[in-house]
Parts: structure tokens; sequence; C-alpha cells
């Protein structure tokens, strides 16, 4: 029996077509349910450069594009377009197989040859290129084939990259960007987590990779399925925006503003439709900015979501504050000479060895980077007369002298040997914006602003004239889930008197926030502006179940019970998409997925992708950050893995970084519950961690 596949980008096409149109796709397609032989409905494409591209008639000026299996019966519906433009698509791309992650990828072939050999032109006149530091093996090991990779060398500029997101394979597109922003690969290979296998896929199998794409390929079993999907995708990427958070998006601000709020009340949203609103009524450039590179990717689907206007979009770029970082400075030096961790550590160990000073590598590393980089010390001088409010070990003047060395020496070193850090690229890139009167940006909107460091906010500010509308922070420090703390008065960005916060949950039931405001309820967590932030009025309207808390003697014996809950929800009609599964390391959730398969329970560990494949998503707890499930299993909350021990420093080492680092902790457990919807299990096998509410 022949099966229809939708590709995922075409499900927000579908509801931008006219009724009538949506109506002879679902007509058209319900045919494979009645044909044994799906593929006489289907008409080759002339001129085809790949000749698995098929056609089939809508009505007379509408056809839609199907990828055709060379064996099997699964068709793949691509794009639905008017009859010359489908025709022009399929014979402007081809399909292929990724190497590394066995997917199936479509690129635009002409629009890549088209623009090679101008790059090309341009590069063989350059100083310096995009990927001089990657070698073409360390590329082909991440899935980059032969003509991304000629691309690729031909780069050199991160914007030239920038550009070339829409024609090539996304998956690919996306290893390049985190290797231009300045990851190495095995840090690239790190974030893109499970997507690359570490095996070698068959390039040539093209059936095979559309059944391992379950992160852009949607199954579906008949016409009814097909119009269920379509209707839901429909809903799927309407952004909800609230009344009361309206008047923030089109408040006129006479300088910074910020929006907080708990979990669930729509600060995303809110920031989201700032960054629209901007590039409609602004005054030029918006940059919609946050931390990591996969809430970037979340931004950039929720702005394709908020507007069809190409116009709009192309006034809003979706950046990270490290890849902005990295541009800046690429732009006036070049590619930076990275110096990775673990070289970092030696570096501080040799300077404690050869200076015989009493702090350990971790102090020095992190008195570097919250009191020396995030004030801009040049000097023993500056140093000497530091505030160090939040560094928990006092230090006299002699201790302070010895500290000062000990940077001297390191940063002597850096220099020497022309190395950067991620923090160093970022201060050098805010020193050069600062210096221009030409700001690249009118207008900055930053989502999850509580895990941005002293640093990245300087590079923030040089970015953008100081002005009326010109930086709009959304975030809430009960949420930071790093090690990044900040006074914005500090530096130079004041928000009093334009600050707003959101107080009702849209997302979870008031029973679950209850609990979940137990575990963070009483800390004194700082509201980034020289106050205490506080969690009061918070509030949800939705009611439901209270969350189930459950001890066991092993972890095999909670392992057992997370599998048996799972089916539960399965059987109670939940879909595997909806539910979710949370632990705070690693190892613990590699456990969690094989125990669910194990009972033919479909489950997948979380990576960068938007789309989770149709089974229980399992993820780090930092993983689960901007996530939501209907029903949610927090588990491993044991004394010996929630805070793990290397996560917290010793109170003799410094009494306030372990503080800051317990608390860091809390809210990473308190995010990760706040992730359910209406059902939440928190579990845990030996003795439970002292993080969880007392009497609980």
């Amino acid at each position: 029996m022949p099966q229809l596949a939708i590709d995922r980008d075409f499900l927000r096409e579908y509801s931008n077509l006219e009724k009538a149109v949506q109506q002879r796709v679902d007509a058209a397609f319900s045919k494979f349910e009645q044909s044994s032989h799906a593929g006489q409905h289907l008409e080759k494409v002339s001129n085809a450069r790949d000749p698995r591209f098929r056609t089939i008639r809508l009505t007379k000026f509408w056809r839609g594009v199907v990828l055709a299996p060379d064996s099997g019966e699964t068709y793949t519906l691509l794009t639905v377009l008017p009859h010359d433009d489908a025709y022009q698509w399929a014979q402007r791309r081809t399909a292929s197989v990724n190497t590394a992650t066995g997917r199936i990828e479509i690129r635009d072939v002409t629009a890549i040859e088209g623009a090679l050999p101008e790059l090309s032109g341009m590069a063989a006149h350059a100083p310096s290129h995009l990927f001089d530091a990657v070698k073409d093996s360390d590329l082909r090991k991440l899935g980059i084939d032969e003509q991304t990779l000629a691309f690729a060398r031909a780069l050199t500029d991160q914007v030239q990259l920038d550009a070339a997101r829409s024609f090539l394979p996304g998956a690919q597109w996306d290893v390049l960007a985190g290797l231009a922003a300045g990851l190495t690969p095995e840090e690239v290979w790190t974030e893109l987590g499970d997507v690359i296998a570490g095996e070698r896929f068959d390039p040539d199998d093209l059936d095979a990779a559309v059944a391992r794409s379950t992160d852009r390929v949607v199954l579906v079993d008949g016409p009814e399925e097909l119009l269920a999907i379509l209707r839901q995708s429909f809903a799927l990427w309407r952004v909800y925006l609230h009344p009361v958070q309206h008047k923030l998006v089109e408040a006129r601000y006479r300088g910074p503003a910020r929006v907080t709020g708990g979990p669930g009340t729509g600060k995303t949203v809110v920031a989201l439709h700032r960054a629209c609103h901007l590039a409609r009524h602004g005054d030029g450039p918006v940059l919609l900015t946050t931390f990591t590179s996969t809430l970037t990717g979340s931004l950039s689907a929720g702005l394709t979501t908020l507007s069809d206007n190409d116009e709009i979009r192309n006034r809003v770029t979706v950046k990270n504050v490290d890849q902005l970082a990295h541009q800046v400075f690429r732009a006036q030096y070049g590619a930076p000479r990275l110096l990775e961790t673990k070289r970092e550590a030696e570096l501080w160990r040799s300077i404690i060895d050869r200076l015989q000073v009493p702090f350990t590598d971790t102090f020095l590393r992190t008195e570097w980077r919250e009191v020396v980089l995030a004030q801009q010390i040049t000097t023993a001088e500056q140093y000497l007369a530091a505030k160090r409010t939040g560094r928990g070990r006092a230090l006299g003047p002699r201790q302070k002298a010895q500290v000062w060395q000990a940077v001297w020496e390191f940063e002597d070193q850096l220099r020497e040997g022309g190395w950067s850090t991620h923090e160093t690229v970022c201060a050098d890139a805010a020193q050069l914006l600062a210096g221009r009167t030409d700001k690249p940006f009118r207008h900055i909107v930053v989502d999850e602003a509580q895990d941005l460091s002293p640093v990245q906010w300087r590079l923030l500010r040089a970015a953008v004239p100081a002005g009326a509308d010109d930086l709009f922070l959304a975030g809430d420090t009960h949420q930071r889930i790093y090690n990044s703390r900040v006074s914005l008065r500090d530096i130079g960005i004041m928000v009093t008197g334009r600050s707003t916060r959101l107080t009702v949950n849209y997302r979870t039931t008031a029973e679950i926030l209850a609990w979940s405001l137990g575990v963070v309820r009483g800390e004194p967590i700082d509201d980034m502006d020289g106050g205490l932030d506080s969690i009061a009025g918070c509030r949800s309207e939705m009611h439901g179940v209270q969350p189930a808390r459950t001890g066991y003697g092993t972890r095999n014996a909670e392992l057992d019970a997370l599998s048996t809950q799972v089916r539960e929800w399965l059987d109670a009609g939940v879909e595997p998409t909806e539910i979710g599964v949370a632990a705070r390391v690693n190892w613990l959730v590699d456990g969690a997925v094989n125990t669910l398969v194990a009972e033919s329970i479909p489950a997948r560990a979380l990576t960068n992708d938007s789309d989770a494949a149709d089974a229980v998503a399992v993820g780090t707890m930092h993983r689960m950050k901007g996530l939501e499930f209907r029903c949610l299993a927090v588990i491993g909350v044991s004394e010996q893995h929630m805070p793990p021990p290397n996560a917290v420093t010793s109170p003799d080492e410094d009494t306030q970084a372990h503080r800051h680092d317990v608390q860091r902790e809390r809210c990473l457990l308190f995010v990760a519950c706040t992730r359910a919807r209406e059902q939440l299990v928190v579990s845990w096998h030996g003795s439970r961690s002292s993080l969880l509410p007392s009497g609980q």
C-alpha cells in the first residue's frame, strides 16, 4: 500500500494556500489510499536535476512536487506551487543523504553553482577564509559533502554564510554556522548531539534516509490522518498574544525596557512580537538575540510564523550573542585562534605552579571572567580598587596582588600565543563597536536575558546607539541556568521605570506551578538591577492533578517505573511528542531512552532540532529550556545527582560561589519542572535531593 509523507516545511506553506487549493491538495492525495500504484498519478519533470522528483496535478494552475522512492512505497510531498514555479523548483534542486546524520536533505543546486564562481573570485584575493582553521577531514566527519565543502572553502565572511542559509542543506548549514561562531569540531559534534550518529550512512540509499528523517518528514497513514495533520499545522504555527502583552509590544520607550515574569508567562512571545513591531515601525535594523544557538533556532521559526512578509523578516537579524561577537571580531582581525577549555585549565595550573599562589585554577578563571573582564580591568591599580560583589572569598591587598600577577601572566600568554577565548572575542568586539559611530543595529531585542554575561551585555550595549527603543529585554532570573550574573546599571543599561512583570502563567496548571515554585521559594535571587527578584503574584488560572513524587531503591527500579508511567500516558491518549523526560546528567538520559525503547516505547534523546520526532523526548534539564509537554517526568532527583558534585564549588574555596552554584541548580530544577502543562512526575533513587521542597 503506497504511503504519503509530508515535508514539515510544507506544513507552514499549507496554511498560506487559498482554501480552494488546500481542498485540491486534500483530494489529490486521497488517491494514494485508493491506488496500489501511487506513481501513476505523478508526472516526471523534464530537465530535472533529480530524476526522483515528480509533480502531481492539483488544478490547472497548481502542482505539488513529490519525491518518489527508488524502491518501496513512501512518497514525500515537498511543496505546492503554481505550475511554472513548481517545475522550476524541481529543476533547481536535488535530494541527498547526509552521511553523518543519515537523514534526507534538499538543496538548491542552481543557487549553489550560481554563487560559487563569484565567491571563489573574491576568495582568491582575500587574505584569509572563513574556515581556514578547519580541516577537510573534520568537515566531512560532520557531514559536509563535496559540493558544500567547495562552497565553504570559498567563504571569506560570516555574511556570505548567512546569505546561503536558504539554499544549503539545513544540517550542513548548522554545522558551518557553529564552526563560524568559533566552536571547535568537537563542540559542534556535542551541540548536534544524536543528530550525528557517529557512523557513515549510504549516500545513495534515499529510501532509508526518508525513514530516518523523522525530524523533517511526517509519515501519513491515509487521507484522514493527512487532514488531521494539516488542520493541526494551522494552529501549530500561530503565536498567541494576550492583550496585556500587546501593550508591551507596541509601547514607545525612551530607553532600554524590560519584561520579566515566571515560566509560561509569554516573555518569548512578547519578544518575538516586539521584534516584528520594531521591524515594521522602528527606525532601522533589528537584532533578535539570545544566549544559545538552540534558542536562536526557535526564535527564527517563531519569527517566520509571525510574519509572512519577506521585507519585514529581512529587517530582523536573528543571531546569538557569540555569533555577533565573532562576526565583528572576524571583520577586523580575521578568524580567532580559540583556546580550548582543557588547554585553558592547563595554562592556569601551570601559572599557579610557577608563581606558587594559593588559588585553584577554577577560582582564578572565575575571578578573571566575573571581575577582570566584567569590569574591563587592564591594570593592577584598577584591580586593587575593583568591587568584587558576588565573590565569596575575601582577598587582602597581598592576595589581590597575587591574583593580578596570575591574571597578567595568563593574558600575556594569550597575547604571545595569539590565542583568544569566547570571552576575549566578545570583549574585543565590544571595544570595536564602542568606537564606532555607525552601529550595526538600531534596535535590539534580547530573549532569556538572565543568562548573558557582563561582557556580552557590553557588546550589545555597544552594538546599538543609545536612544528610544534601543534595547528590549525579556527574561526571568529564577530561570538562570548558567553562571552569568550582571548588574545592568553598572554597564550602562538603565531600565528603572521601564520594567514590567508578567504574572499569569498560560502553560502550567496551578498545582504544578505552586509545587515548582517551592523549589526556589525563599531564595534571594537578584533582579539584574541592584535588587531582588520576586515570584509573588505568579499564578495560573488552569487546574489539574497534583504532581506525583516517588523514591526508589535503585536506578533500575526508577527507570522501570518511568516506563510504566509513560505507557499509562500513552494508553490514555497522550501523543508521544507530548511527553517529556528530564534528567540532570547525560548518562541517565541514555538510560531512560534505552529503557523506554526496550519496552517498545518510541523515545529519542533531545538535540538541537526544533521539531521533535514522533517519540517521547528525553533530555538533560538544560535541553528542556524553551520546551513544553503535556506530561513530564523529572527523574534522578537524588542527592548524589542533583546537584552533581562537580557542578558546585566547595564552600571552603568560595562561599559565595558555592551559594550561587546551589542556587543555579535549584533554578535548573525549577525550569525543568515547569515544562509540564498538565501532569508532572518527580522521582529519585536512593536519597532524595535536598533541592526538593521540604515536606513534599
